[in-house]
């Protein structure tokens, strides 16, 4: 028979057994609603707009690091909601690269592909680079993707940029079209106080940076391809809150010398985040995906 203190601890230690089994319970409701995906709207093909051009490209919107559902949801819904686009597809991927798709592309007019990550908590992008590539090959193989718009965010564009330039089979399987990337780092080892120069790189102690480098010269590009560094400032400072500028700002080195046409863009007052939600610039996305 247990005693009194024996029994204050079993009840105690029952309390806490049904806490953490409570809060993993919900940890798991959370995470699956936050890979819900955003609900397709198709396009209603009676009221297309005249302003817009329609194609059979996709475009595959990518998160940054913890990002899922939210990163893209406002911008989905904007482009469903004035018959722009439509969400065509929705692609989770585990952290072994296993890949589950949900929709179709088949005769989808602008269709979005959202990739969700099973988990993207990472410290470094290289783990999701890897499920990435997965995807691309899916993409590819299955559904006979051959040509891709690309949007992505944060460490998303990182892992994409790394995963393409290393990558000589995507580069000759997928046409790479037009790439929008939100407040992207490239180079990670310049920080607010370093001044862009054409001739910084020389200075790079990031070997990351060094390796894409090396395998831009390399790279197979695809013809009229085109690159949209999207920037932040907060304020008057040279960083999104998140980001420095100065990071992303190295991806017109990384391009300097390459067929790709390269346009970089900042936006006062705009945080890292903002940056996949205000409507400036999503108008401004979607005018270069889909505007005539």
């Amino acid at each position: 028979m247990l005693n009194k203190k024996q029994l204050v601890i079993k009840i105690v230690l029952k309390r806490v057994w049904y806490l953490v089994f409570g809060i993993i319970i919900i940890a798991m409701a959370v995470q699956l609603y936050l890979l819900k995906g955003t609900p397709s709207q198709p396009l209603n093909m009676h009221q297309l707009r005249s302003d817009v051009s329609y194609t059979d490209t996709p475009t595959l919107l990518i998160p940054g690091q913890g990002g899922n559902t939210i990163t893209f949801n406002t911008f989905i819904k904007r482009a469903q909601n004035e018959n722009i686009a439509q969400s065509a597809m929705v692609v989770r991927v585990s952290p072994t690269g296993q890949v589950r798709v949900k929709g179709s592309l088949k005769g989808k007019k602008n269709p979005l592909i959202q990739i969700l990550y099973d988990w993207n908590y990472n410290v470094s992008f290289k783990p999701q680079m890897h499920q990435l590539t997965q995807v691309l090959i899916v993409l590819h193989q299955r559904y006979h993707v051959k040509r891709l718009n690309i949007v992505a965010h944060s460490y998303g564009g990182t892992e994409f940029l790394h995963a393409y330039l290393s990558n000589q089979r995507l580069q000759k399987e997928i046409a790479f079209q037009k790439i929008v990337l939100l407040g992207v780092p490239v180079e990670e080892s310049f920080g607010t106080n370093t001044k862009y120069t054409a001739w910084l790189f020389k200075k790079s102690r990031d070997a990351e940076f060094k390796q894409l480098l090396r395998q831009v010269k390399k790279a197979r590009f695809a013809k009229n391809e085109a690159i949209y560094n999207i920037m932040g400032k907060e304020a008057d400072q040279k960083t999104d809150g998140e980001v420095p500028n100065i990071q992303s700002q190295m991806m017109a080195t990384l391009f300097k010398n390459t067929p790709v046409k390269y346009v970089q863009r900042w936006y006062p007052k705009t945080t890292h985040r903002q940056l996949h939600e205000k409507k400036a610039i999503l108008d401004y996305v979607m005018q270069i995906l889909w505007g005539k």
